[in-house]
């Protein structure tokens, strides 16, 4: 078929056109290595989107040795010449990139990976790294003086990440604004038992081990991951609003406890489900390990870890988080009170369901215990620095500001704010000022000058 000239310049101009938006389109370059969080600047990574981790672990507690191999689906944001991942450590031993080996380096906690092709913008790859080694806890002043991280225990591994310890134990992009999903395998001496977030998919032993398969199903920031192993005695069920439950507890400490942590969890996840807006996780829990050297308790998606049997203000706490921290997490660290206040004011909430005081009673507690000149009243709350993120006002000055706030716009709006905040942020992340706007869009009214006040001014408020 012979065209006439006005096509032949018509396909001309097409392919043309087509010429300029391959030659506009940019170079693949390297993915950054972290996103910036003012707190952890090299944590995270730039160019992917994680979309799904598939870890496999081995841990042998005669050896402390743990062998992994963890299969990252992501998709690229850029085109990418090559990207990497946080890892702390450990020997990397092989990585495939869509199947194909691919070359990496390690600087520091980076694994700079380069595929054989680059990764165009738009598309998702996989990522496999086979890794092994004795993974060691991190300290320092950031979670209360304590070791965090893979923590070995008289009989297996208490693992609580928060904030930068996932990498310690898997290849990830280890910041909270990089949720994903899991299949977690974890692989143990026979007559212990992997625990792990999500749902329990499969067990079953093999010679002289013990596999267990955990799937979480909703996203997840990389440091509530867990692979905690020992030997439990572990209760399943429903809550009576009909949420299944697992609660795992090392046997050492099972007997002689004045709480039953299965029923607290129990209730506690039904009325907050109520306060809150729906429970986010497919389950919910508890796993309470014999951990005296961690001196904390970790919001672990679906089943918060216990480094002991905790009191019941605890397990409400942690329990919260699962709604504030777990489904709704930070944007950045330095939104941290989003968390640690909610899950404080929650206590306080707990109290007052329980007829024992009201939250303005713990307000009052709090506030009126503390002279001005106690340097609690200096930690900016909104801003806390990396050092200092969990210090005892991000909990309290936290929890009080919400108390003001809910004192300034009444019930009635405090109430709905809540789960309207976990509604709209429900598997995603959210900051201050984004709370802020939603306050003001609920109640009507200008809070700027409570926040500015309780989150970001130096200094005891007056009332």
């Amino acid at each position: 078929m012979k065209l006439s000239r006005s096509a032949r310049l018509g396909a001309l101009a097409t392919a043309a056109a087509s010429f300029l938006v391959i030659a506009a389109a940019p170079a693949p370059s390297a993915g950054a290595p972290g996103i910036g969080d003012p707190y952890f600047p090299d944590l995270g990574n730039g160019g992917f989107d994680a979309r799904h981790y598939d870890l496999d672990v081995a841990y042998n507690p005669d050896t402390d040795r743990l062998d992994g191999r963890t299969t990252l689906t992501a998709r690229a944001t850029k085109s990418l010449s090559s990207f990497d991942l946080d890892l702390q450590k450990l020997e990397v031993t092989r990585v495939e990139v869509n199947g194909r080996r691919a070359q990496f380096t390690r600087t520091g906690d980076e694994l700079r990976i380069t595929p054989r092709q680059s990764l165009r913008k738009g598309r998702d790859f996989e990522v496999t790294v086979t890794y092994g080694g004795v993974p060691e806890a991190l300290s320092g002043p950031i979670v209360f003086g304590s070791d965090y991280g893979w923590m070995k225990t008289t009989d297996g591994v208490f693992v609580a990440c928060e904030p930068n310890a996932a990498s310690t134990w898997f290849p990830s992009s280890d910041h909270p604004s990089d949720k994903a999903t899991y299949d977690i395998r974890i692989k143990a001496p026979k007559g212990l038992t992997g625990v792990s977030n999500g749902r329990l998919i499969s067990t079953h032993d093999k010679g002289a081990s013990t596999y267990t398969h955990w799937r979480e199903s909703k996203p997840m920031a990389t440091y509530l991951a867990t692979a905690t192993i020992g030997k439990f005695d572990v209760k399943t069920g429903r809550t009576p609003g009909g949420i299944p439950i697992y609660v795992a507890i090392d046997p050492v400490l099972a007997n002689g406890n004045s709480v039953d942590v299965y029923a607290v969890t129990a209730a506690a996840t039904d009325y907050w489900s109520q306060i809150f807006g729906p429970y986010p996780f497919e389950e919910t829990g508890a796993i309470v390990d014999d951990m005296p050297e961690a001196g904390f308790s970790l919001e672990v998606q679906s089943k918060p870890v216990y480094s002991a049997v905790r009191n019941e203000t605890t397990i409400v706490h942690e329990l919260a988080h699962q709604w504030f921290g777990d489904s709704v997490s930070v944007s950045q660290w330095k939104n941290i009170w989003l968390n640690e206040g909610f899950a404080t004011y929650a206590q306080w909430l707990w109290a007052e369901h329980q007829g024992t005081r009201t939250a303005h009673d713990s307000f009052l507690a709090g506030y009126n215990s503390r002279p001005a000149d106690n340097a609690f009243w200096q930690t900016v709350v909104g801003d806390p620095q990396r050092d200092t993120m969990f210090a005892s006002a991000v909990y309290q000055r936290g929890a009080m500001t919400l108390q003001m706030l809910r004192e300034r716009i009444g019930d009635k709006a405090f109430f709905k704010l809540l789960p309207a905040w976990t509604k709209l942020h429900r598997y995603g992340n959210g900051d201050t000022a984004g709370f802020i706007k939603l306050a003001e869009k609920v109640s009507g009214q200008q809070l700027d000058d409570l926040f500015q006040t309780w989150l970001f001014t130096p200094g005891k408020p007056s009332l």
